[in-house]
């Protein structure tokens, strides 16, 4: 029997084994052992399961915009030749306005945090990334605007942060999504979901604001899926991401960057004010921090 459940804004379904009742999400086996005859009854449930716990990731970015604001931790790794690079972020996000604010520390040569480099200030806005204290020959009184829909990764780890909308507008291309299970986060309940995202079909299916930099970045990379694994609160709202990036980088294997964003703090205030045209820089820079 199948009883349809919303939960999260999506539907579970759960199947009745004699007078037990097991979550969809969970069903791994069938209702007996008889081999393959209950391996070939749990694959429609398996089937099921998967795709409630994809619609339910898909439908995060309206969790979140419901939310309003959130506050903001971010780590990317990124991988090449053997070297390990750390870049870290904190800061607070506007998912209504799709805009927020971050301080992003980078690492010295020995991979530890600052290292001497003054952190920079990023501002999240539809279509630009704002920085400053770029360096590479910037003053550190002026910001630098970078249109992200013309960078070939669509800012998704050029700045050394993944915007939050943008990594929950990468969700809505969910594939093949495996429930791994309960867990806690920062003591609030979350369910854990993994699998691979499609730069294509996030992009088509992404809001207004977000799917020029995702076209973008569906050139950007080795392959346009983006192998992750997603913490959801009993309200839908995405708690925790994690995203695996490829992309060449002049290496003979390329580059993996893995990108963490982490929201709490929902409904906290967040201010965000745009550089004023007076203080932005339009001289030549190096390249972006990652």
């Amino acid at each position: 029997m199948v009883v349809q459940d919303r939960r999260g804004g999506a539907v579970a379904a759960a199947v009745a084994c004699g007078t037990g009742l097991m979550a969809g999400l969970l069903a791994t086996t069938g209702c007996s052992s008889g081999g393959a005859a209950a391996d070939d009854q749990a694959q429609p449930v398996r089937a099921v399961a998967r795709a409630a716990a994809a619609v339910e990731l898909r439908r995060c970015v309206e969790a979140l915009v419901r939310a309003g604001t959130a506050k903001v931790r971010t780590a990317m790794e990124t991988v090449s030749g053997g070297t390990l690079v750390a870049i870290r972020g904190t800061g607070g996000y506007d998912f209504a306005a799709g805009s927020g604010q971050l301080r992003v520390v980078l690492p010295d040569l020995k991979g530890k945090p600052s290292g001497g480099h003054q952190p920079i200030t990023e501002v999240l806005a539809p279509g630009a990334l704002f920085m400053k204290n770029r360096g590479a020959g910037v003053p550190a009184d002026k910001w630098v605007r970078v249109d992200t829909a013309a960078l070939s990764d669509g800012n998704l780890v050029t700045g050394g942060a993944t915007d939050p909308l943008a990594a929950a507008e990468l969700l809505r291309g969910a594939r093949e999504v495996t429930y791994q299970g309960q867990e806690r986060l920062g003591g609030v309940p979350v369910r854990h979901y993994r699998g691979t995202s499609d730069l294509t079909a996030a992009a088509k299916a992404a809001s207004a604001r977000t799917r020029p930099a995702l076209v973008a970045a569906e050139k950007g990379f080795t392959t346009a899926l983006v192998p992750f694994d997603a913490y959801l609160d009993d309200a839908g709202r995405l708690r925790k991401v994690r995203q695996r990036f490829r992309f060449p980088n002049g290496a003979p294997k390329g580059a993996a960057v893995t990108s963490t964003t982490v929201l709490y703090g929902f409904g906290s205030r967040v201010a965000v004010r745009l550089p004023d045209r007076r203080v932005l820089y339009t001289g030549r820079i190096a390249s972006a921090p990652s």
